[in-house]
């Protein structure tokens, strides 16, 4: 698992001790705070949070509804005592990823750790773009979606009249479309909105433990299984499960899968009794289910039992009628979140971002403007701003999205002029002996890291706490990446 930034919240000072000297040995970066009030300042920086319930100040699960405000995307693990379990269970319907119970199992922690990492990765994965805050007129969108075009009014159709129903959804589109955020606005305009919502990224969960992570476990079912755990189905029980990614699900698990959805019954892995579940299953895909189907990877009674409604998401480049709503949103969301002050954006600039294909859909608008955003020094964004990547004609199928990954591990796309000067130095490596391949390459990247630093210590007066911020790095990695540059002189 790729290492990550934890934020470990506990009032005590050996646990915190034993949680902080795991997690470094398995090579993850770590923070601590010794109390709730603490943990909520350092939401921002960290990729996981693992927090004590009970704490002085501000809570656990203070902490949680603070996390799952502001910072949606970052998974929140509770530690709780023995005894206080069901408070745990209780964290994790109202949005926490999952629980460890004390005493802890060393092997224990790192399997939720790796998961929450996985969960984490695919969280920032998936378009926020396309929610507007309460408030807005109606006439941007509904259901806490944007977009007035006559593909979302067909959307806003489906969730009316099938929203307050128990049948099966299956939501299919590109990445990036927004699959999550209309699975959402299914379960907020049913009778069961007071219910848990509960979501469960299928890819992010090795294959191993996707039953245990659906179904549960009872204690000794398997090694490291101290305690009992309810999982997601019974998590659900009432309200609303969400499987995203569902095509991921191994074909072993499929059979199990339907016998749950058809019987609304099931057995915790190692035990015998059957528990009964009142659960409104939404899936979701962005392959095709029924090429799997013949390609033997998906099964077929399962797909019929998942695609009792339908609903395909249009991508981006099918409604860029939406785009000035969806532009006018963004700027408004990453004014507040990069502290900017971007009032407008030029008309030729909103004619690029409508001229191009989208291939990333929402994600990559979000990625494009928040990037144009950070970087922008005038109150309005200009043509020369934007940094698209090359598209074909609009209504043409978009080209493989290619990609450049930035000193912040975020995906920047290669312009024309990146391409050609690329073309021209492996072009000139070719007609040389003194250096391969791999070593242009290396440089190259060297180069983009270099001046995407230089770029954001001049935007924070060369405060490094700073530039790290803008860069979605820590201090430490940011520093090293300097010295390695030959920038630390720039270091304030």
């Amino acid at each position: 698992m790729q290492p990550a930034k934890i934020l470990v919240a506990d009032d005590e000072q050996n646990l915190r001790r034993v949680l902080v000297a795991l997690l470094r040995r398995d090579g993850h970066e770590v923070v601590q705070a010794q109390n709730g009030n603490e943990a909520i300042e350092r939401l921002a920086d960290v990729d996981v949070v693992i927090t004590d319930l009970r704490m002085p100040g501000a809570d656990g699960m203070e902490v949680l509804r603070t996390a799952s405000k502001n910072y949606p995307h970052l998974p929140v693990i509770m530690i709780t005592a023995y005894g206080s379990v069901g408070q745990a269970v209780e964290a994790i319907k109202a949005g926490a990823f999952d629980y460890i119970e004390k005493p802890f199992e060393q092997d224990s922690i790192r399997t939720i750790v790796d998961k929450a990492i996985g969960q984490a990765a695919a969280n920032r994965a998936a378009p926020r773009a396309a929610l507007y805050p309460s408030g807005e007129p109606e006439t941007r969108g509904k259901y806490g979606l944007v977009g007035s075009s006559e593909q979302m009014g067909s959307i806003f159709n489906v969730i009316e009249q099938v929203a307050d129903t128990p049948s099966t959804v299956l939501i299919t589109g590109e990445s990036g479309t927004g699959k999550e955020l209309v699975a959402k606005a299914l379960h907020e305009q049913s009778s069961r909105k007071n219910e848990p919502f509960i979501k469960i990224n299928c890819a992010a969960i090795p294959k191993t433990l996707m039953e245990s992570e659906l179904f549960g476990y009872e204690k000794g079912a398997f090694t490291g299984a101290t305690t009992s755990k309810p999982g997601r189905f019974e998590l659900a029980d009432g309200g609303t499960l969400f499987l995203d990614e569902i095509g991921e699900i191994p074909v072993e698990m499929q059979v199990k899968l339907l016998r749950a959805i058809q019987e609304s019954e099931f057995e915790r892995v190692g035990g015998i009794k059957t528990l009964k579940v009142n659960v409104r299953l939404i899936t979701a895909t962005n392959r095709d289910l029924e090429q799997e189907i013949q390609r033997g990877n998906f099964r077929e009674d399962l797909y019929y039992r998942l695609n009792v409604v339908p609903l395909q998401i249009p991508p981006l480049r099918s409604r860029k009628g939406d785009i000035p709503l969806l532009v006018q949103h963004i700027i408004k969301k990453f004014n507040e979140r990069l502290k900017k002050n971007i009032t407008s954006i030029a008309d030729d600039a909103l004619a690029a971002l409508e001229a191009h294909s989208w291939p990333g859909n929402i994600r990559e608008l979000e990625n494009v403007l928040e990037r144009t955003i950070l970087f922008c020094k005038a109150e309005r964004i200009e043509r020369a701003d934007l940094q698209l990547a090359s598209s074909s004609s609009p209504d043409s199928t978009p080209p493989p999205a290619i990609a450049r990954t930035t000193s912040s591990g975020a995906m920047a796309p290669i312009t024309e002029e990146d391409e050609e000067e690329e073309d021209a130095v492996i072009g000139e490596a070719q007609g040389s002996t003194s250096g391969s391949l791999k070593d242009i390459v290396r440089a190259e990247t060297s180069r983009v890291e270099r001046e995407l630093i230089v770029k954001a210590l001049e935007e924070t007066g060369g405060n490094v706490t700073q530039a790290a911020r803008l860069l979605k790095i820590s201090r430490k990695s940011l520093q090293m990446k300097m010295k390695e540059l030959g920038l630390r002189d720039r270091e304030t």
